[in-house]
């Protein structure tokens, strides 16, 4: 069938979003399993975020003139998905929050992708090696505007925070201090026949440059970074403003800074209960304060090697793997490896991530999971960890929704998508516990522990960037109200600095997940079926949740 004019518009329209969204941050194209922007770095002149932000306004406009009457219902599908992307991608472009916010987190600053993104990347094939040679290559003068453009933006008031600062400088000490056989740049040239073209560009200009860099983040920089009790976005000239389009674009719903910091004491206060109840079994320790402090100081509950942590986080995915058809009944799930995560990015990274499929097959999706100072893990923490990353998380998630029949701009989406992806990875950990896939009480209590970090989320992210509050007061918040460690604790606190609003999404996404279930399950009675509402949560792949109430609703007004 021939494609209406208006349909022909919105995959045109789609496609442009794809390349302009993807030639503006290369390196989350590579970390989402696309190769075809392999040999680019990303610009951090200003310059390059204004046309970025231009080109993706463009698109939201035009898809937004678009008469939905003209077109599908997937297509409207579409055209709604495609409106919220670029509008998000538009405003993050245009606010440069990164810019602003000097750090080592993978997510956030452009050094820290490096290291984060370029190890996995194929040099396969004389295609894959000219792409990671040319990419390496153009490191030097990326690491050099990196530099003017931070100089520039503490000249303009957007001075950095003296944590983010002190942990880049930190891994970039960690990483020059490598010798070659570490190096984790190399790690794509070992399987293919590049090794000592990549050395010789490495050794003789990426680490230089990267020296440099180092020079002027502690001379330049660091003088101006900003002590920890003023840590907020709200403090930079815009802050306010900035923040209020972050917390739009993550949550992708209208929830206000100070409605969400309401909701996250709520949740840990409904929490509460469960403490109790688990602790009682567990410990013989009904009061929640004291259930959190015993579970930090007792030997037993940490790990000793970090192939342990591998073992358990394999053993996790099993399961549920074993269970797959008792809550999904789609099209088959391709391997998921369990991947420990590198050593440049471990002292400053998360718990763990996904790293998605890349669709030609040359690389499975990953649980990557900090398996460092296994001594101060806690091993009843892990086994959420693992559902949520993996099976029925983020691995089920996104390996589903690319088998979809979908435009590709929709297909491979992250962090674009994030009040969707982390609610349903969130959602996850909760369904492991509903279908009995965890070991016993004890890794309830992790479950637990989990799910009150990310309320902890909701109160002091909007505590710092809205309220007020120092860096400090953050982590005693986090202490107070979880089981977590304290290495964990800081590296949650100074992620949430640098990436304000992203860690919204978690608690955000999965209340409404759960409230658009009981609403199916009212609505439809005895012919409610958990694989259905699942498959109907995912048969768009990921989605604003406002869109996915609109799709759900659809759903069971057919079936009612």
């Amino acid at each position: 069938m021939d494609m209406t004019e208006p349909a022909a518009l919105l995959t045109a329209l789609g496609e442009e979003y794809f390349r302009v969204r993807h030639t503006y941050d290369p390196w989350n194209a590579t970390l989402l399993g696309l190769d075809e922007f392999d040999h680019l770095v990303n610009d951090p002149d200003p310059q390059a975020d204004a046309e970025a932000a231009a080109a993706l306004r463009s698109v939201q406009q035009r898809a937004d003139d678009l008469d939905p009457r003209e077109l599908t219902a997937d297509q409207q599908v579409d055209r709604d998905v495609l409106i919220s992307l670029a509008r998000g991608a538009a405003t993050d472009a245009e606010d440069s929050l990164w810019a602003a916010n000097v750090s080592a987190d993978g997510y956030v600053s452009p050094q820290g992708l490096v290291f984060q993104a370029l190890p996995v990347m194929s040099a396969a094939g004389p295609d894959g090696a000219d792409a990671y040679l040319t990419r390496l290559a153009a490191l030097p003068r990326m690491f050099g505007a990196l530099a003017e453009r931070y100089r520039s933006e503490i000249a303009g008031g957007r001075t950095p925070t003296r944590v983010g600062v002190v942990n880049a400088i930190e891994q970039l000490e960690d990483y020059l201090a490598l010798d070659d056989a570490e190096d984790v740049l190399l790690e794509p040239a070992r399987a293919a026949s590049c090794e000592a073209q990549a050395a010789a560009i490495i050794g003789g200009q990426v680490r230089p440059a990267l020296t440099e860099f180092l020079r002027a983040l502690r001379e330049d920089v660091a003088p101006h970074g900003r002590p920890d009790d003023r840590v907020g976005i709200d403090q930079i000239p815009g802050g306010d403003q900035a923040y209020a389009r972050a917390v739009a674009r993550h949550t992708t719903t209208d929830r206000t800074p100070e409605e969400i910091h309401q909701l996250g004491h709520e949740v840990l206060a409904e929490l509460e209960a469960g403490w109790s109840a688990v602790g009682g079994r567990v410990l013989g320790i009904a009061d929640p304060v004291e259930v959190r402090k015993a579970l930090r100081v007792d030997p037993r509950l940490r790990y000793e090697t970090g192939e342990q942590i591998v073992q358990g986080a394999r053993a996790a995915l099993d399961r549920a793997m074993a269970a797959l058809g008792e809550y999904y009944d789609g099209p088959p799930i391709p391997p998921c490896d369990i991947v420990e995560i590198n050593p440049v990015e471990a002292k400053h990274s998360a718990m763990a991530y996904y790293r998605p499929p890349a669709l030609d097959g040359s690389r499975h999706g990953a649980y990557c999971v900090l398996t460092t100072l296994p001594r101060e893990r806690f091993r009843y923490e892990y086994e959420a960890l693992a559902f949520h990353e993996s099976v029925p998380g983020h691995h089920l998630q996104l390996a589903a929704c690319q088998q979809l029949d979908i435009p590709r701009y929709r297909r491979h989406l992250d962090i674009e998508a994030c009040g969707f992806n982390e609610g349903w990875g969130l959602y996850a950990e909760l369904l492991a516990e509903e279908i009995g896939l965890y070991s016993g009480d004890v890794d309830l209590l992790g479950r637990l522990s989990f799910a009150a970090m990310r309320a902890c989320r909701l109160v002091v992210d909007t505590g710092m960037h809205h309220l007020g509050w120092s860096r400090q007061r953050a982590m005693d918040f986090m202490r107070a109200n979880t089981a977590t460690n304290e290495p964990n604790i800081v590296n949650e606190i100074d992620r949430y600095i640098v990436w304000p609003g992203q860690a919204l999404a978690y608690m955000v996404g999965q209340r409404e997940i759960l409230r658009l279930r009981a609403d199916a399950r009212a609505r439809l009675g005895s012919a409610f079926s958990l694989t259905q509402f699942h498959r109907r949560v995912l048969q768009y792949g990921a989605v604003p949740l406002s869109v996915l109430a609109a799709t759900l609703g659809r759903w069971t007004a057919d079936e009612h």
